[in-house]
């Protein structure tokens, strides 16, 4: 039943959720642990002890929704972040902007050079004006 993929519900709302209605189990309500959420409702909370638990558990994104799987994601951006750097596509777009990126190092090197040697240039000609002017 216990898997080490996450979750896709968000931890953030897991979040909120416990700690904006402390002690009604709406957070386990959320991942769809309904017979605990009742047993944690009726018990308010276990007293309270339960709940300080959950909310611990949820804040070090151990907490673990109906499947098993841990609520870790705080949004969905980190979550298509994850399916996206598994997916054969995403590492394939990842390569696409490494080498787009490294032509654009190299234009931007050539840029630097080009204008050094400018700066240079300009500096060479003013030194050779300064020495044609001052009398000997």
């Amino acid at each position: 039943m216990s898997s080490s993929e996450g979750s896709d519900k968000s931890r953030a709302i897991t979040m909120a959720l416990a700690v904006a209605v402390p002690c009604l189990g709406l957070h386990r309500f959320y991942v769809g642990k309904i017979g605990t959420g009742l047993l944690q409702l009726i018990t308010i909370g276990g007293l309270g002890i339960w709940w300080i638990y959950d909310v611990v558990l949820v804040a070090a994104g151990s907490f673990r929704d109906i499947d098993g799987k841990r609520v870790k994601y705080w949004g969905e951006e980190d979550t298509r972040a994850k399916d996206k750097a598994l997916s054969d596509e995403g590492v394939q777009e990842i390569m696409d902007e490494l080498y787009a990126l490294r032509n654009e190092m190299g234009e931007l090197a050539e840029r630097v050079d080009f204008a050094e040697r400018l700066l240079t240039r300009g500096r060479d000609r003013e030194l050779h004006e300064q020495n044609e002017t001052t009398p000997v």
